[in-house]
């Protein structure tokens, strides 16, 4: 049997495969309430004070539903709230629902199709109107409007009879069962209806410049290139804010990020963090808290398979076996991250262990591009059909480990007849249109692959999720495999974690053979404060930083 540490409830083995599925396995062991500092010291009674995050890519999306990249969520995390939220732990808490329903409190019918959330009734935007069920069915409806760019429509396209009930009771059927719609819902952050109906445009308006939420901090200004300000919100429903000022600092080196932070210019590094050559040295850096931190995210050479070099899986296997992965690992980042042959976190119950491990072998990679036709040109490079397999790679210009990484693979790749020019980009540059809508060759980027902690993928990896070609979702490889669509489908119809697991561990392994994306190594971060900062924790189940700032505070 297996106990929480809060209610001393126990439950069975299959009770907690199902609380694993619908947050992550250790939630069961140390839940922990959002917003509420896990230190002994007290916090002010009155926000005061200022944090400094650096960041080595410029926040520049400020409404949360619409396409953004990791530093964006700092940013909505802070000023926006959602129904729901998840801990560090993986478990889902209220955060403006009163309570996360399911199948046992009469929140979720028992064949997962009909929804009722009851709402908090002490909630206001920051320009003091009330927060209502209103504003959720205008969220909802605003996500699925083919007028709109919404970032992600998977999961919210199944809502259909949204009725608001009451100004703090909603409910809303489902087309069909969809079991990561809860983790889905954690990230879904709510927008005010009485601001954005009256938008002409609702791609292009002012509430996109400086928008209005209902979190514990408001917006402040922004200097494009440079920072963006927010304030505390004394309105704010939850538990602080503690911190009169929060600063976001674009510093786009990250050579330069770490020295900011040495010299105390910088109370919080934020992505892209320390960089591991500089670990060994901020471990020892006095008044400062280093930690190393496993994250969800993979660091991957992203490949656009809709491309004439990709098309190929010889090639894609080639390329792979061509990549001295552990050298990277060890000689570049100074063996702080971990090797891994998939996009699921080895810290989830939908990990798969058993995938083929990578070998490299420059002399199988050229023997597998031979056999496949791919022979070398007058130049050395090779050809077939009239195509070079040659191509660019590209990431966010001033990113060094990376950049390194790219003159590393590039010379290996160099060995084995294929040219691999660096066309590296401004981080605005490279994550707007030019990754979202796959105009790169290849790409060298860390993804988490994942929502909250569901293994659900669909966002990544299904046919509907190519924006290119019209979809909505985050396939930016343009990856289409009926298979893997199939599966998907099953798995997010699916609510038994026995039976989820069975399905994902085969979407793991059909990805690791056709290979639309090379997996470097898993992500460790290294998070960098200062000594006095407290109330922050890491979340690996977000993709930032400052998924909690409204609990922050100097002791």
């Amino acid at each position: 049997m297996i106990k929480t540490s809060r209610t001393g409830a126990s439950y069975s083995r299959r009770q907690a495969l199902r609380m694993m599925a619908a947050g992550g396995a250790v939630g069961l062991f140390a839940p922990q309430l959002l917003g509420k500092p896990a230190f002994a010291q007290t916090p002010p009674t009155a926000p005061t004070g200022r944090v400094v995050v650096g960041l080595s890519q410029e926040p520049t999306v400020f409404n949360p539903l619409m396409a953004h990249i990791e530093v964006d969520d700092g940013v909505n995390f802070s000023m926006f709230d959602a129904l729901f939220r998840i801990s560090p732990e993986g478990v889902i808490v209220p955060n403006l629902a009163l309570e996360v329903p399911d199948q046992t409190n009469g929140g979720i019918s028992a064949d997962g199709l009909q929804w009722r959330i009851k709402l908090r009734d002490d909630v206001r935007w920051h320009d003091g109107q009330p927060f209502t069920a209103e504003d959720v069915k205008y969220t909802l409806e605003l996500i699925v409007n083919p007028d709109f760019r919404a970032w992600r429509t998977t999961g919210h396209a199944l809502v259909r009879d949204i009725t608001v009930v009451s100004p703090t009771e909603i409910t809303w059927r489902m087309e069909e069962a969809f079991a990561p719609y809860l983790n889905f819902l954690t990230e879904t952050f709510m927008v005010p209806k009485h601001v954005l109906e009256a938008a002409t445009d609702l791609n292009e308006n002012t509430f996109n410049q400086s928008p209005i939420g209902t979190g514990a901090f408001k917006w402040g200004q922004r200097i494009a290139g440079d920072n963006l300000e927010l304030v505390a919100n004394p309105d704010y429903f939850g538990e602080g804010p503690y911190i009169e000022q929060l600063f976001f600092k674009y510093i786009p080196d990250n050579t330069v990020l770490y020295t900011q932070f040495r010299s105390g210019d910088i109370d919080l590094v934020g992505q892209a963090y320390i960089s591991p050559d500089n670990y060994a040295e901020a471990a020892t850096l006095p008044e400062r808290v280093v930690t190393l931190v496993p994250k969800t995210s993979v660091e991957t050479f992203y490949l656009n398979v809709e491309k004439p070099q990709f098309k190929d899986r010889a090639v894609r296997e080639a390329l792979y076996l061509a990549i001295d992965r552990q050298a990277i690992i060890d000689a570049l980042n100074y063996g702080v991250p971990t090797v891994t042959e998939t996009f699921m976190p080895k810290m989830s119950f939908y990990y798969n262990p058993d995938l083929p491990k990578h070998e490299f072998n420059l002399e199988r990679a050229a023997q597998m591009l031979d056999e496949a036709g791919w022979l070398p040109g007058a130049d050395g490079i090779r050809v077939k059909d009239g195509v070079r397999l040659s191509f660019a790679n590209s990431t966010t210009a001033g990113a060094h480990l990376r950049e390194q990484a790219q003159q590393f693979i590039q010379q290996t790749f160099a060995e084995i007849g294929v040219e691999m020019t660096i066309a590296n980009l401004p981080s605005a540059v490279m994550w707007g249109d030019f990754w979202t809508l796959s105009q790169f060759d290849s790409a060298m980027s860390g993804i988490n692959f994942l929502i909250g902690a569901d293994p659900d993928v669909t966002n990544r990896f299904h046919t509907k999720a190519i924006t290119a070609k019209g979809g909505k979702g985050s396939n930016n490889a343009q990856y289409s495999n009926p298979e893997v669509d199939a599966l998907l489908e099953e798995g997010s119809r699916t609510f038994d974690p026995e039976a989820r697991r069975a399905i994902y561990l085969k979407v793991q392994e059909i990805i690791r053979h056709d290979l639309p994306f090379l997996p470097l190594f898993a992500n460790t971060s290294v998070f960098g404060q200062k000594e006095g900062l407290q109330g922050f924790v890491p979340n690996t189940n977000t993709r930032t930083e400052s998924w909690n700032t409204a609990a922050w505070y100097w002791a």
